[in-house]
């Protein structure tokens, strides 16, 4: 795909945006006219839960009820090239228990559809880092769509508790100056739509 291709598959309000960090009003117009997160909260939930939604710079999401808990009974090894869905042990709970030093994989409750000038970065929420439990995500890339599936690492020697439907991760929006030459959907990358939570690929 050429450069004009990617041209015409970037929406006309995001090639006026600024380059740089997304703002809430920003993001909110991404979300009304692109369909960038869906659902989409306009302001900030918390009334006795992690928070969620749209925050001054970004997106609070949620993670899902769907949870596979790292377990190594079978003395497995791990990897990405061949990865063995006996790893885990699979999940449907509104409260998720990570053993010691172990990890649970989940997704988010929102599905994502990301523009072709825009790449998103995933930060752990603090109320849980301040817990010992780190959120891994790679970049949402330009193009991109899906459920983001979510690593949550337990580092402490104690169980540890992840609350399904409320806030896990915030994630920055950031534009860039121009569309990329090529998107994660023109290359057709295999992580490309995915719902659900998503294993390794190779």
């Amino acid at each position: 795909m050429n450069t004009a291709e990617n041209l015409d598959r970037t929406p006309n309000f995001s090639r006026n945006m600024s380059p740089g960090l997304l703002a809430d009003s920003q993001i909110r117009e991404l979300v009304m006219r692109h369909g960038m997160i869906e659902p989409f909260v306009e302001a900030q939930k918390r009334d006795g839960m992690i928070s969620y939604g749209l925050s001054s710079y970004g997106y609070d999401a949620r993670c899902s009820d769907e949870f596979k808990i790292f377990t190594n009974v079978d003395n497995a090894i791990v990897d990405p090239k061949e990865f063995s869905s006996s790893s885990f042990v699979d999940r449907q709970t509104d409260v998720c228990v990570i053993p010691p030093n172990s990890f649970a994989l989940t997704r988010s409750v929102e599905y994502f559809r990301i523009p072709d000038d825009v790449l998103v970065i995933c930060l752990g929420k603090s109320t849980y880092a301040r817990c010992g439990l780190i959120v891994n995500v790679t970049p949402l890339e330009p193009g991109w769509e899906g459920h983001v599936t979510l690593e949550i690492s337990n580092t402490t020697p104690l169980p540890a508790k992840v609350y399904a439907n409320e806030g896990v991760a915030q994630f920055l929006f950031f534009k860039g100056s121009t569309p990329c030459e090529v998107s994660y959907a023109s290359r057709s990358g295999k992580y490309m739509g995915q719902r659900g939570v998503t294993l390794p690929r190779l």
